[in-house]
């Protein structure tokens, strides 16, 4: 009998890869295993729940027996892979050890916290996953005033979201400007104007050297020696690949685990996917990408070749008020096109070759963003 595919984790990744699988083999034996109690939810909704005032159960899209069910796999919940033994194709769980014909890693990413001291530096919150947001839902939902750490796309996203639940908000974000990592000046100055209309307080340029308890609230002091308090502080301050249990196992690991075009680690019958991937050198922890990766490796797995091909993938930042799109490549732009108008921006980016390298479109002007992303599909 053919031992099992073996995937770990249960995230998005992982779920999008059964559902390949299975959309081309309804039989092959799949195990999957998960330190959570493996439900079906979808993660960027978690930016969204203050303002829809959902709790974590208004998230499940199916819970882990059923999508177990549904897609014919072994589920075993609430199970930590102690151990890989890559030589002999097993994985070890409670003591017992498992065969696999074939291993994907698919174990994500944890929500980094900044260092930071003082007595209450352990009670930053975390929302990565829908686990955490079930656990700081009681304390999120009675709190007035949020300290979010972090002002990429995340803690932008959800801070947003809790002004818009009526929450008094601070971000507190390194970087002179917001997204700093994704989008230029001149598109973060008119996002944080917007911010700032929605009574949001930002702390640029700052970082929380202390967070202390005082009576019934949190005091925050910054780098800069500004104090604030608040009745919660989350951090959104970005992601840091899950590879330990890679790293045990022989694997090449950089940023992330280090895969080919074929979703290939350095070990023979063992891939990875998703946000614990470092995809030829880049890491990549989008939608699209996920999505497009899953299709590849499911092929791999099946013993079809495939290899993957990305696209231009588009970063939608999920801010209502002031939407942004992007996609392409910003490392080495030359020249930016720009118009502004009263309905939006449309930024234009060129290389060395004059030719479009990325494009930026926010407010009103997403409208314009999927004839953009063609045109750069385009573009040699």
């Amino acid at each position: 009998m053919q031992a099992p595919i073996v995937i770990i984790g249960s995230g998005f990744a992982a779920y999008q890869l059964v559902k390949t699988v299975r959309r081309m083999d309804a039989h092959i034996p799949i195990q999957v295993f998960t330190a959570d109690d493996g439900a079906e939810y979808n993660k960027p909704d978690l930016s969204h729940v203050f303002s829809k005032k959902q709790t974590a159960l208004d998230l499940v899209v199916k819970y882990g027996e059923e999508f177990a069910q549904e897609q014919n796999i072994e589920l075993f919940a609430n199970t930590l892979i102690e151990n890989v033994d890559t030589r002999a194709q097993q994985v070890m769980a409670n003591g017992r050890s498992y065969e696999y014909s074939k291993l994907v890693f698919a174990t994500g990413a944890k929500a980094f916290v900044p260092p930071m001291s003082g007595n209450a530096s352990n009670e930053v919150i975390t929302l990565n996953s829908l686990q955490e947001y079930q656990l700081a839902q009681v304390k999120l939902s009675s709190a007035k005033r949020v300290l979010v750490v972090g002002g990429g796309l995340i803690g932008v996203e959800i801070a947003m979201d809790l002004a818009s639940a009526g929450k008094a908000v601070t971000v507190v974000e390194p970087n002179p400007h917001l997204l700093a990592n994704l989008i230029p000046e001149f598109i973060a100055l008119p996002l944080e104007n917007q911010l700032k209309q929605q009574g949001i307080q930002l702390a640029l340029g700052n970082s929380v050297a202390e967070l202390n308890c005082s009576e019934n609230s949190y005091v925050a002091t910054l780098t800069s020696g500004q104090v604030i308090e608040s009745d919660v502080v989350i951090s959104a301050a970005g992601l840091r690949t899950n590879t330990q249990l890679a790293i045990e196992s022989g694997i090449e690991v950089n940023k992330g685990i280090a895969v080919d075009a074929h979703l290939q680690t350095s070990v023979a019958n063992v891939y990875a996917l998703g946000d614990c991937a470092e995809i030829q050198g880049r890491l990549m922890p989008y939608l699209q990408p996920i999505v497009l990766s899953a299709n590849v490796l499911g092929k791999q797995l099946l013993g079809q070749d495939a290899q993957l091909a990305l696209p231009p993938t588009m970063i939608k930042v999920k801010t209502p008020s002031y939407p942004i799109q992007l996609a392409g490549n910003f490392d080495n732009i030359v020249l930016w096109n720009v118009q502004f108008s009263q309905s939006g921006i449309v930024a234009k980016a060129e290389n060395e070759r004059n030719q479009m390298a990325g494009f930026i479109v926010a407010g009103e002007q997403i409208t314009q963003a999927f004839s953009l992303l063609r045109e750069l599909s385009q573009t040699k």
